[in-house]
């Protein structure tokens, strides 16, 4: 009898196991099908910056130079992209800090897209400064996406709702996240990211 009970368990475990499999695993955003990636990345630590695994932290009030602890990923030319990472500020003394940036790497060199966060909580866009969102305030967890299809749209989602829509010329581009001190910014700040994910098609 127990080991029909446990035969029986096993393959309720299964089934349910197949189920599982038949959900989607991801929480991306958009119309598929998509493809996972998982892209090469390098780590980037300027000034008071300092990076531990996903979290990343600007040590300095410093309101001047380069202050940054960010992951800058490997350039990608045309298609679509997807990028989906939640981060929750664990400590922030200082203001207007990009945490997600959409960087063009050529034919001209420079940001394209900075996601920043306010004490407060008030999420914008530092070109424009259009508000994209509230309450990211210390332990609260946001999911961002960005969908990026180059040559024509670049779309932002927080927490799967789209916030911005911008169009996009074509060229190479490429996705960082992390903590960067905005030009009227300063730290100190420390986030950590989370379910980072890439997607294309």
């Amino acid at each position: 009898m127990r080991r029909r009970l446990r035969t029986a368990g096993v393959v309720a475990a299964a089934a349910l196991g197949l189920v599982a499999s038949a959900i989607p695993a991801n929480a991306q955003v958009g119309t598929g099908p998509w493809t996972a990636e998982n892209p090469s990345f390098n780590v980037q630590e300027r000034g008071c910056g300092n990076v531990d695994g996903l979290t990343f932290e600007l040590t300095c009030s410093t309101g001047s130079g380069d202050q940054r602890a960010e992951r800058r990923y490997v350039t990608y030319t045309g298609g679509t992209r997807q990028f989906e990472g939640s981060f929750r500020i664990t400590s922030m003394a200082g203001t207007r800090i990009s945490l997600k940036q959409t960087f063009r790497d050529a034919p001209t060199a420079g940001p394209y897209f900075m996601l920043a966060v306010e004490r407060g909580g008030r999420l914008y866009a530092v070109h424009g400064g259009e508000t994209l969102g509230s309450g990211a305030t210390v332990g609260t967890s946001v999911r961002v996406n960005t969908v990026h299809q180059v040559g024509s749209t670049h779309k932002v989602y927080i927490n799967g709702s789209l916030k911005q829509t911008v169009s996009s010329s074509g060229g190479s581009y490429y996705d960082k996240f992390g903590a960067y001190r905005t030009a009227s910014g300063a730290g100190p700040v420390k986030v950590t990211w989370s379910g980072i994910k890439f997607w294309r098609k």
